[in-house]
Order: C-alpha cells, then structure tokens, then sequence
C-alpha cells in the first residue's frame, strides 16, 4: 500500500489468505481508512488480534475465520459499531472472550465456538454456534435471546435443548442437523410460532419423539428430517398447509397418507432412498409442485399415478434406482418438464408421447439394458400435436373400419378432417382462460360481427331495390293505358 493508505471512498478489504504471521505485514491493517466498513481477515496466520484494529472506528463486519486465535482480549471491545463477528474455526475458549464483547450494543451476529458469556447479550439476531464439539447449552443461554431470528447448532454431540427454547418467540430459522438427539421430545417446537425453517437432519427423530401437533406453526415452510428412522411421515406434519420444501429422503417410509393434498404450496419433495411401493393419487393435486424425487425405492408402473400429466409446473421428476418397467403416458403430458431421471430401472420401452415433450433438457435412461426407445416419426415436428399420432377419425375412415363400402376421401375432405380435428384440440384446449387469446377472439368477434351487419345492410338495399323496381312496372302500365 502507499504511504496514503487506502482511498477514502473505499469501505471493504479482503486480506484473506495472506500471511500476517509475521508482525510488519499485520501492521498494514493500521493503514486502512477509519471509514472502512467491512473487513475480511480469513486464513492469516493470526494469532492476536491486532491492536491496529482499534482505529477502524466505522467497522461493522469482520471475519477473522481459519486463524490460530486462543483469546479475544485486545481491540475488539472499542469497536462499538460492531454488527457482525465471525471467528469460526479458531481455538477460543471460553476464558479468553473479554465480557466487555457482549456489550457491544449493535452486535447482532456472533459466530464462535464458546457459549459461555452469551447469555449476556441481548441484541443477537444470528447466532452459529455449528461445527463444534459442544455437549450441553447452559439453561441461562436464551433468557435474553428472544430477539434471535436465526439459530444454528448443527454438527454437534447435543442431546437435548434447555427449555428456556421455547422462549425464541421471534426465531425464523431452527437447524439442529447432525446431533445425537434420540431421547429428545423436542417438546418446545411448537412454541415457535414464527419459525419458517426446520433442519433436523440426522438427529434420530422417530414417531416417539417428534410433536403430534404442529398447528400453530402457521409459517413453516421448509422442513428437513432427512437421514432418520422414520417409517412414516408423522402426521402433524401433514397440517402444515404452507410447506414449500419437504425433505424426507434416506428414511424408511413405506407409504403416503392421501392427506399430502393439504400441502397445496409444496414446491419441492425428497422422497428419495424410502421404500415406497406406490405414490398416491392426491400427489396429483399438488399444482405447484416443481420437483419431485423419489430415487431409490420400490416403485413399479402401478405404483406411478396416472394422472400425474396434471402436475404442469413439475420440472424435475427423478426415479432413479425403482423397478420401472414403463412409466404412464400422463408424466409425457407435464408441460413444463424439464428434466426426467429414469436411471437404473427395468424398462423396456416409453410411452410414444416422449418425443412430444419438447422443453426436455436431461433424460437420463442409464443402466436400462433392455429399453428400446420407441420409433419417432420423420413427420414428428414441434407444434404438430395429434398429426404425430396419424390417427383419421373422418367419418368414412371409421365407416372403412365396421367393414361398410365407402369411396375413398378426396384430397379436400382429407384436408377438412384435419381441420376438424385441430379444432377439437383447441377446444380441449380450453383457450378462454388465456388472456390473450381470449382479446383476440372479442376483437375478431367484434370485426366479424361489424362484416355481418354491413351484409345485412347490403341485402337489406338490394331489397329494397328489387321492391321498388316491381312498383315501377304497374306504374308504367297505367301510363301507357292513360
């Protein structure tokens, strides 16, 4: 840097990766402006905190991640403008955090391994405490935490929650991944009333010990109990009515309750490595639904509903690893798919219509040695619709069919079956609801309607005309006779 320091207008330095091991290089930190704002000193080699940091009177964030820090004691507690503070991956403990930190009136996330002195802060909105070796949470943790939104204690060796958790009345944001949970009741959850995020990932949840009633959990919307030993899904879940994202892979869930139909905002579902024999046929009901996996299970052609085509917004369907010897001709009709994972399965063919699902980007058919892909017609064009099919539902075709002697079709009446036909599909089609067809077909209503009145007032004259022609011959009769 020069002699100058930084620029004044600049308000963020990321150091990360340097080594200021060494004491002339950690001096550059005293260079800075005092108007910096945000400041990265990840992987540095730190082992103190530089008493420069003190001159940074505007900090807010600072991240000194991946260091070699034992204590805290230092500049840190002058920093009054101190909003975020990650010092994850160090070697705090819980002597070498100054009880000053927690008085910083504008600190609001904290992430470090240590819980001791945090019950003393009461401005935390996020705190991490994930990745670390923690047994217990002192009782006195969350008396004054109650404005905390997000709260992170994953990848633990926690085997219960004080009860003082309940009082997180504000808490959006809950993951517990990763912790030996199994004797827990978790009997404070449905205190969270404004919980909207549930990770609970690998923590031995089973029937027993999850909540029978999640009612009041009005705002919950994304949901993980991935990797537990659940042989169904707990039916409190199903009154969650504004779930977005559902994940229940690697479970031992044998069956669907017809109830998923409550969950009419569900986006994404991870039913994946369960043993699901069949799905039920309320899945189809799920019209927001983009993604749906349910890769290794037990699935075969009956236990796929039928009626899956009504699914319009499912862009992902992955069945992977099932006993799949075809898949129903409706899943061809999901007008929005995208990506189709049918990996490892037993088929032998597809239904026909997968050549007319056009936005298909990936389709996986791996390790299905006996497929034969059904043939795809040279006439097969995007748009051709029902033609691709060459199905003649003419009238003489059918009467050719219960054995009458009809004349062949000339090339006109040909030309008009397919008319007909293409008008059928448009009907079908429903297009009233699309707006834009809908103003097309008033205006050419409106234009027809005008061409229709100016035929009438051509007939109408040409009446007229021919009437009063017919009065002038008798008049010119009696001209004559006079």
């Amino acid at each position: 840097m020069a002699n100058t320091g930084v620029l004044p207008f600049v308000r963020g330095v990321d150091f990360t990766r340097n080594d200021f091991s060494v004491r002339r290089q950690i001096s550059q930190c005293g260079k800075l402006h005092d108007r910096v704002q945000w400041l990265k000193l990840d992987r540095t080699n730190l082992k103190e905190i530089p008493k420069e940091m003190g001159n940074l009177l505007k900090l807010e964030h600072l991240s000194l991640t991946r260091n070699h820090l034992e204590k805290l004691y230092g500049e840190l507690t002058e920093l009054n403008c101190l909003r975020a503070l990650n010092l994850r991956h160090n070697n705090v403990k819980s002597s070498g955090i100054p009880a000053e930190l927690f008085h910083l009136e504008e600190l609001s996330t904290l992430d470090l391994r240590s819980t001791e002195g945090l019950d003393k802060v009461k401005s935390l909105l996020v705190l991490n405490l994930s990745y670390n070796h923690i047994d217990s949470i002192p009782n006195s943790l969350f008396i004054n935490l109650t404005d905390l939104l997000f709260l992170d204690l994953s990848n633990n060796n926690l085997e219960t929650l004080p009860p003082q958790t309940r009082r997180l009345a504000n808490l959006q944001s809950f993951i517990l991944n990763n912790n030996p949970m199994g004797h827990f009741q978790l009997r404070q959850l449905p205190s969270l009333l404004n919980l909207e995020t549930l990770h609970m990932r690998n923590t031995q949840r089973n029937l027993n010990n999850f909540p029978t009633n999640l009612d009041n959990l009005t705002n919950l919307s994304d949901v993980d109990l991935a990797q537990n030993a659940l042989p169904k899904v707990p039916d409190a879940l199903y009154s969650l009515t504004n779930l977005k994202r559902l994940n229940l892979s690697e479970n031992e869930i044998t069956e669907l309750s017809t109830a998923i139909e409550n969950w009419q905002k569900l986006e994404t579902l991870n039913l994946s490595n369960n043993k699901l024999t069949n799905l039920p046929a309320t899945l189809c009901k799920l019209a927001t639904l983009r993604r749906l996996y349910v890769n290794d299970n037990q699935l075969d052609f009956e236990g796929i509903p039928s009626g899956i085509g009504k699914l319009g917004n499912l862009e992902i369907f992955s069945a992977a690893n099932n006993h799949l010897e075809m898949i129903p001709e409706g899943l061809c009709r999901c007008g929005s798919l995208k990506k189709l994972n049918l990996s490892s399965n037993r088929l032998i063919t597809l239904p026909d219509a997968i050549h007319l699902v056009t936005d298909l980007v990936n389709l996986d058919l791996r390790n299905n040695p006996e497929l034969v892909m059904p043939p795809k017609s040279v006439e097969t064009t995007r748009g051709a619709g029902i033609e691709f099919y060459n199905i003649d539902f003419s009238l003489q075709n059918q009467l050719r069919l219960a054995g009458a002697n009809v004349p062949a079709p000339t090339p006109a009446q040909k030309s008009f079956s397919v008319m007909k036909i293409k008008n059928a599909m448009s009907v079908n089609n429903d297009p009233s609801k699309d707006p834009i067809a809908r103003k097309l077909r008033l205006r050419r209503g409106k234009r027809d309607h005008e061409e229709a009145d100016q035929d009438q007032a051509k007939i109408l004259k040409g009446m007229k005309d021919i009437a009063k022609e017919k009065n002038r011959g008798p008049q010119r009769m009696k001209k004559r006779n006079l």
